[in-house]
């Protein structure tokens, strides 16, 4: 029987306990003493700073919500994931408490690593910026946060590490855990989903049952990871389908995608000017501060200026292409790195210049295209009552379009941004995506040609 002070006070929630924290909508996270000293430390302080959404709040102004809200649910959820499971004869036989501690450790810090802005910049793929699971990793090992898990904890700050950025473990038990972390079905998506989708004022992401979902969880027997059981698979269908959505219409609308590019191409033309590795330190504010500071005067004050200062101005879209409508555009400039995209959109600006005889400068022109690194598979396994297994998407034909058919093709699109004052005078020159299409194919072609 697994021991947990959490597990306790998560039963206690609804008798009155004192030892608890509300978040949105109205859950009550139970706090034990051991958490509440980790969630004082200056890291976890410092998710309180930092958005949950980033630059989605430029089109969804309520999505203000921070990644400390989102870890309290994280870890409310895994709470509830350790409860479940200290029910169930085969989680039970897997967990033990030192690697159920580290699960709930793992929770809490999955974010620690993170920093303002950080998936829009991470997909840029900089040589000189580290990706936040690796920052999580030394905040995790060494300082403040290792003290407390040594003298407060019953693992070791390896072993969060481990379930957090460690590969595919061999263990049954860290296996299934890694999956519970991050996998079709996990406490972050769980979370996300409906606390964005709230904050957001949207239904899309809230759209399924969780606590349904929850208690039909179960470990696949062959593969020791976390899976559905068949009471459970209409719940599991509606999350697939609420995160397409969720994707479709919050975080890859095209307004919130103008306003990612822009601050992509910002940080791309003041890279060599901004100090990003002390700039992941920061919280929103300090960093919105120093990239204004460091914008000014620059080919990037205009983009910095429009996301940022006094007056929202958003650039505008002028096309877009998916792999239905389109599909050609979207595979040769789909999963490009970053650098590669701005040299094609300065390719671009110089021959609509000279072609069209209209004056576009090269950062009037944004290219925002699905990044390299894929979604997670979104095609969990069903446990039938029988004991036999599946995919979710053989039982679903929902969600087997979505997994069969690249989630990511289907919700993130190559799209083409300009200066606001510039679309209407291009929409004359290029009145059709037909147009626009050609004229991108055959820039890409020739600057690849140029580049080989």
């Amino acid at each position: 029987m697994i021991r947990l002070p959490e597990i306790d006070l998560l039963h206690q929630a609804g008798a009155g306990s004192g030892s608890l924290i509300r978040i949105p909508p109205s859950d009550s996270v139970p706090l034990s003493d051991r958490v509440r000293r980790l969630l004082d430390t200056a890291s976890m302080h410092r998710l309180a700073g930092i958005s949950q959404l980033g630059l989605v709040s430029r089109v969804y102004p309520g999505a203000t919500h921070s990644r400390l809200e989102h870890t309290l649910g994280v870890y409310h959820n895994a709470l509830k994931f350790l409860a479940r499971f200290s029910a169930d004869d085969r989680g039970a036989a897997l967990l033990d408490d030192a690697n159920s501690d580290a699960f709930v450790l793992a929770a809490l810090l999955h974010d620690v690593g993170h920093w303002p802005f950080c998936h829009c910049i991470e997909d840029m793929m900089l040589d000189d910026v580290a990706r936040h699971e690796e920052r999580a990793r030394g905040i995790i090992l060494s300082g403040e946060i290792a003290s407390l898990i040594e003298s407060d904890w019953r693992c070791s700050p390896d072993d969060v590490v481990s379930l957090l950025v460690g590969a595919d473990s061999a263990k049954p038990v860290e296996r299934f855990l890694q999956s519970c972390l991050s996998g079709p079905v996990d406490i972050d998506k769980l979370d996300y989903l409906q606390r964005d989708s709230l904050h957001c004022g949207v239904e899309y992401g809230r759209n399924f049952d969780s606590g349904r979902l929850i208690s039909s969880l179960v470990v696949d027997p062959q593969s020791h990871r976390l899976a559905v059981g068949e009471k459970g698979r209409t719940a599991a269908e509606m999350m697939v389908f609420a995160r397409y959505i969720m994707f479709s219409e919050v975080y890859w609308h095209h307004a919130v995608r103008a306003a990612t590019a822009m601050l992509q191409r910002s940080v791309f033309l003041l890279r060599h000017r901004l100090d990003l590795s002390a700039s992941l330190k920061l919280g929103d504010a300090e960093w919105i501060a120093q990239l204004r500071r460091t914008a000014a005067g620059s080919l990037a004050e205009p983009m910095v200026e429009g996301l940022f200062g006094s007056r929202r101005q958003l650039f505008k879209r002028v096309v877009e292409f998916s792999v239905i409508n389109g599909g050609e555009v979207h595979q040769t400039l789909a999963h490009r790195p970053h650098w590669w995209l701005v040299t094609l959109a300065e390719e671009l600006a110089e021959r609509l210049s000279k072609q069209y005889n209209v004056p576009v400068a090269p950062a009037d022109i944004l290219i925002d295209a699905p990044p390299v690194k894929l979604e997670v598979d979104i095609n969990t396994v069903v446990i039938h009552h029988d004991g036999t297994p599946s995919r979710l998407g053989d039982a679903s034909p929902v969600a087997a379009v979505l997994a069969e058919r690249q989630f990511d093709h289907h919700v993130k699109r190559v799209r083409l941004f300009v200066r606001p004052d510039l679309r209407e005078l291009l929409a004359e020159k290029l009145p059709t995506g037909k147009h626009w299409a050609d004229l991108l194919l055959e820039t890409a072609e020739l600057a690849e040609n140029q580049w080989a």
